[in-house]
């Protein structure tokens, strides 16, 4: 028996995270605009005792993006709608720094997090779509190592935004006629290559002190960002010898940035086919592969190279040498496709629909997802995991009403929550106030 809960998390990705999971009979064919939907999903995730759910985004498209990444909610506005509806479960969202000004950004995610009562999250994205300058009147998209540098003055502007006000600034004494102490207010005159800003922030702290951050850069720069600010990450995944390598590694990092590499937390991919025997498991993978034809799934790969065109290719052909295309965009995910096309001598039409529908080490009967999710945890690979599952359907539904139990019967996992915060659940410590401390 242990006493280590197994953390899990969900994204939000309307239908799911297969690019055609809109043709699911399993799932509204609108699921990516249908609050009812997300509200649906996310009141089971809470039920189960999930840590958060988590919506991402992106800032371009085309004819060639994934169908339902054409018309999809704003995270901000879609957690603002569900903390209200939830009591305990996190609400993260992604906000590109690339993209956005970090006064607006902090107002945004303090606000969010004052209505849930310290429940919000924010994934720190760069945006590696090319595409996106074309939407916020830039010359050109950054390139990935200074989108880092943005990215990095963006994030202590926001922090030091959420420390404008100390905790017990606004003391609203109506009898004495004050409303705050203006000793605990704080400017914070920020100056730097990127940004310049004032403050104060015009709202104050919540009840955890400031958001959860997270992040997902898997390049040198951005796993050093993430060892940096980071509170929790969210990696590939992969085997279970490449997730160990990759926790190991980054923990390491957090040590050398001077952190407590506790103070981190991992979140490996989990898009998990489960099912009561191993017939079912691979006619739920089947069904999942025939969502997508072959040109579809080469406009998924291409999105990953900054959309490129991969039907000029021969399909049969081995992987095309592509030289630097994708360095600027997805650069860890593209770096990892060549490099696992080139090892394995896969053919384009290979690779492309490994891409859409990828295998992974969470196939299998209830008790055997159960008992791979056991290892990693005990082989310290994941603090926990960010379910991406294929289809909002009926693998989420046995995932979380057959795998679930077989944890908590084993002792690795609790429905229960572990206090009112996601600070609390996730088992990080309130975030102090800097002028508190000083």
């Amino acid at each position: 028996m242990t006493n280590k809960k197994i953390q899990f998390g969900i994204i939000l990705h309307g239908p799911g995270g297969h690019m055609n999971a809109w043709r699911s009979n399993e799932v509204p064919s609108d699921a990516s605009t249908n609050f009812n939907h997300y509200l649906k999903i996310t009141k089971k995730a809470e039920n189960a005792g999930f840590s958060f759910v988590f919506v991402a985004d992106g800032l371009y498209i085309n004819e060639k993006s994934i169908p339902h990444f054409l018309s999809r909610f704003e995270p901000l506005t879609v957690l603002s709608a569900l903390a209200p509806l939830t009591k305990n479960i996190g609400l993260v969202g992604t906000i590109s720094t690339s993209y956005s000004e970090p006064y607006t950004v902090a107002r945004q995610l303090a606000s969010i997090d004052k209505i849930s009562r310290g429940r919000a999250g924010w994934n720190v994205v760069t945006s590696p779509l090319e595409g996106s300058a074309d939407n916020y009147s830039k010359d050109k998209h950054p390139e990935h190592s200074l989108r880092y540098d943005i990215a990095e003055e963006h994030l202590q502007v926001v922090q030091g935004l959420w420390d404008s006000w100390e905790d017990d600034a606004f003391v609203r004494d109506a009898r004495n006629n004050q409303y705050f102490d203006k000793n605990k207010m704080h400017e914070l005159n920020y100056k730097g290559e990127f940004f310049n800003v004032k403050g104060p922030l015009n709202i104050d702290r919540s009840e955890q002190g400031q958001p959860i951050i997270f992040q997902a850069g898997a390049s040198k720069k951005g796993s050093g960002f993430a060892a940096k600010y980071a509170d929790a990450v969210f990696t590939h995944g992969g085997t279970l010898e490449q997730a160990k390598d990759s926790y190991k590694a980054l923990k390491e990092k957090v040590r050398e940035a001077g952190r407590d590499e506790n103070s981190v937390k991992v979140f490996p991919a989990l898009s998990p086919i489960v099912g009561a025997t191993h017939e079912q498991v691979q006619e739920r993978y089947k069904e999942i592969q025939n969502l997508v034809t072959i040109d579809q799934a080469l406009d998924y790969l291409g999105r990953y190279f900054d959309h490129h065109d991969f039907s000029q290719y021969d399909l049969d052909a081995p992987f095309p040498e592509l030289g630097d295309v994708g360095k600027n965009s997805f650069q860890s995910t593209t770096d990892a496709i060549k490099q696992d096309a080139k090892e394995n001598n896969w053919t384009l039409r290979e690779v492309a629909l490994r891409e859409t529908t990828r295998e992974t080490p969470f196939m299998g009967t209830y008790e055997e997802v159960a008992d791979t999710l056991i290892e990693w945890i005990d082989n310290e690979a994941a603090d926990g995991f960010v379910m991406t599952s294929h289809v909002l359907g009926s693998v989420y539904d046995d995932f979380i009403n057959k795998v679930v139990p077989i944890l908590v019967e084993k002792g690795y996992y609790d429905i229960s929550y572990n206090g009112e915060t996601l600070r609390d659940e996730l088992g990080l410590p309130f975030k102090e106030n800097r002028y508190s401390l000083s």
